[in-house]
């Protein structure tokens, strides 16, 4: 095995312009993680370094990461790293897809699967629709969906499925910090992309009647920058909790849901390529709103006092597939309360608010309601260009481009910019596995 010292440092570019954290850092913690990262990668991937701005959650990822890939778990190797390439297909990652497809080789796969999917066993077909849905539309996923799989003639458990849906979940999220923060390629790739190349300098790929972040940016200068925002969540932090109704919260919640349906993202979406449509089954199925979806009633609002991680879906996770709820419960919550108390050049400052409504902006554009949280909160907070590029990582990713990128968050660092990337990954994973894992407690109950 070759030490982590031997590999020759390098500044790995990001297309967005900025470097990632080198090889060959000073600091010992990140050393030791980047150790363990080539342990588990046999490389140290651009995404492991740009992670590395903040040791301690990318200590949780690689736990996690480690942990479905790569331990005794209810799937075979060779599946895992498949299922992997099927959900970065999703968003068109082609990042990962080429990271995982050397995986799925160096781990005994048949090089077939990788003409594609009409190459794969029947039993990994069937886990096509489910992969989709979760993908772009989880509320739709339900209990029937569960038990096709399960009572099908290429049966799967009940704890393969489980591994299936959280390495889905993980993977789809991790396309949109791919996506989110414009990582390069490894330098042994080739004809890779994140931000494509058309989109990078061509301004015409914006249309002149969206309302994606590439238009409002110029409204940040206007709604006052980072000082404003800072006066404004010193503001909620100090003043003392508005008592609301229910019916006051529902009616936040729903402005801000239907805020969000208004914002469009860019109207052209990038042509899929062949050696990633060959891992994806019906590649027109997107996002789509979900305050716009068919019918209001027969799916409500996902509550979250009803079914949440803490309370069900950690145990249910743990239950099927032993450990890895606590593993992604210290990742949720290293996501979520991770601070240091700066913001661009501010020191002492509580972001708790800031982070809280990111992270339930992210949930409300999913559905999912928490009756404890004041949604004007997330008007007060997040301008609305801040939101355009939090519903395009989050939803569209592969749509991003690198006008959307610098025109957000532009006096923030450059680690708090990765931070506020790595909220949007898990919020958005945590989303998708609540609405999996209650379809998985229905079908069981």
């Amino acid at each position: 095995m070759i030490p982590v010292e031997d590999i020759q440092p390098r500044e790995a570019s990001v297309q967005t312009g900025f470097s990632v954290v080198p090889v060959d850092t000073e600091d010992e913690q990140t050393k030791l993680l980047f150790m363990e990262a080539f342990i588990q990668n046999n490389r140290v991937p651009n995404i492991i370094q740009l992670m590395s701005y903040h040791p301690d959650y990318l200590d949780c990822f690689l736990k996690t990461q480690h942990y479905l890939l790569h331990e005794d778990g209810p799937l075979p190797f060779d599946y895992r790293h498949y299922i992997s390439i099927m959900a970065c297909g999703r968003h068109q990652c082609s990042y990962l897809i080429k990271l995982q497809a050397q995986e799925f080789l160096l781990h005994g796969g048949n090089p077939e699967w990788l003409k594609g999917i009409d190459y794969v066993p029947q039993k990994l077909k069937d886990f096509l629709e489910i992969n989709k849905i979760l993908a772009h539309r989880p509320w739709l996923i339900t209990k029937e969906h569960i038990e096709k799989l399960i009572a099908g003639k290429n049966r799967w458990s009940l704890s393969e499925l489980t591994h299936a849906l959280i390495l889905c979940t993980h993977f789809h999220a991790l396309s949109t910090f791919v996506f989110g923060c414009g990582l390069n390629d490894e330098i042994d790739f080739q004809n890779g992309h994140t931000f494509s190349s058309n989109h990078v300098d061509n301004d015409d790929s914006y249309s002149s009647d969206s309302s994606s972040l590439s238009d409002s940016a110029n409204n940040s200068d206007e709604e006052g920058g980072l000082s404003a925002l800072m006066a404004r969540m010193k503001e909620l932090t100090e003043r003392k909790e508005e008592e609301l109704t229910i019916e006051e919260r529902l009616k936040d919640f729903a402005k801000v849901e239907s805020q969000s349906a208004e914002i469009t993202t860019s109207q052209k979406i990038p042509s899929p390529r062949a050696d990633i449509l060959r891992y994806v089954e019906d590649p027109n199925f997107t996002y789509k709103d979900f305050a716009k979806r068919d019918s209001v009633t027969e799916i409500p609002s996902f509550r979250a006092q009803d079914y949440s991680w803490e309370e069900h879906g950690f145990s249910l996770a743990n239950r099927l597939y032993n450990e890895i709820g606590t593993l992604l419960d210290d990742k949720f919550n290293m996501a979520y309360n991770l601070t240091y108390y700066t913001m661009g050049n501010n020191t002492q400052v509580d972001t708790s608010s800031f982070r809280k409504a990111i992270w339930s902006y992210i949930h409300c554009m999913y559905g999912i309601r928490h009756d404890d949280y004041n949604y004007g909160e997330v008007n007060q907070l997040l301008e609305r260009n801040l939101k355009a590029y939090i519903k395009t990582v989050t939803c569209y990713p592969e749509r991003l481009t690198k006008k959307d990128y610098d025109g957000v968050m532009k006096e923030f660092k450059h680690s708090e910019k990765v931070h506020v990337n790595l909220m949007l990954l898990e919020a958005r994973m945590q989303a998708e596995l609540l609405y999996a894992l209650r379809a998985v407690m229905k079908y069981m109950t």
